[in-house]
């Protein structure tokens, strides 16, 4: 009797943990700290909690930008086939970040929220920078063309806004510019109104290249001439 109360224990021990996972020889519990995430792919489980897959019930998170988004138009299209009408919608969408950085696109698609959603994708992949100067203006007057459009751009003091109506103001409040006046001659088509906008944009000159380019300053002396403007780390 006294052999048999000594292996009966022996009998009953419980298998380590290891030996009882096959499909994942490191396991750990749950409630382990270094156990995996369930739902973890490491060791080929691709089960887990609902809310634990693939982000949870929303879905990955993207890391939220600074960009805005301003729709500047939206048209609808009727093409006519012999098999009858294909009716579209194309929108024109203008975003930025109000620190330089604006963008523009125009995307089609059966549905609005669709080329809308499209609009903004496209704009953000292809994105334009210029050059805010002191009191949110630009540097000097420019023009800019596209076909028949004109678009007309002067630097205004502080206090007097964006002088602009419709697509111009779209993209110069997207930019970050808070003073400027602005004209716009020949078609009003909103497309090429953005378009000759942005050519306008790009067309703005640089003070410190301007004077390089003349001759009238080398880059060691524009270059000294900034860090004598900055002020020091103690004052205020």
């Amino acid at each position: 009797m006294e052999e048999n109360k000594n292996i009966a224990p022996a009998q009953t021990e419980q298998k380590p943990a290891e030996n009882r996972q096959s499909g994942n020889p490191q396991y750990e519990p749950r409630g382990s700290r270094s156990a995996e995430r369930p739902g973890s792919r490491k060791y080929g489980n691709h089960r887990g909690k609902p809310g634990e897959r693939r982000g949870g019930r929303g879905g990955f998170r993207r890391p939220e930008d600074d960009y805005q988004d301003r729709v500047v138009s939206i048209n609808r299209v009727c093409r006519v086939e012999m098999g009858g009408k294909t009716v579209r919608f194309d929108a024109l969408v203008v975003v930025g970040d109000q620190k330089g950085h604006y963008g523009f696109a125009m995307r089609k698609s059966g549905e609005v929220p669709d080329a809308m959603k499209k609009a903004v994708t496209a704009a953000k992949k292809d994105l334009h920078y210029v050059k805010v100067g002191k009191g949110g203006t630009i540097a000097h007057d420019v023009e800019g063309t596209y076909t028949s459009t004109k678009v007309v751009l002067k630097p205004a003091p502080a206090g007097t806004g964006i002088v602009a109506g419709g697509a111009v103001r779209a993209v110069l409040e997207l930019a970050g510019i808070k003073n400027i006046v602005s004209k716009v001659y020949g078609s009003r088509t909103a497309i090429n109104v953005v378009r000759a906008t942005d050519a306008a944009l790009q067309s703005l000159k640089d003070y410190d290249k301007i004077m390089v380019l003349r001759g009238l300053k080398t880059p060691e002396e524009i270059k000294a001439s900034h860090v004598q403007q900055a002020p020091a780390k103690g004052d205020k």
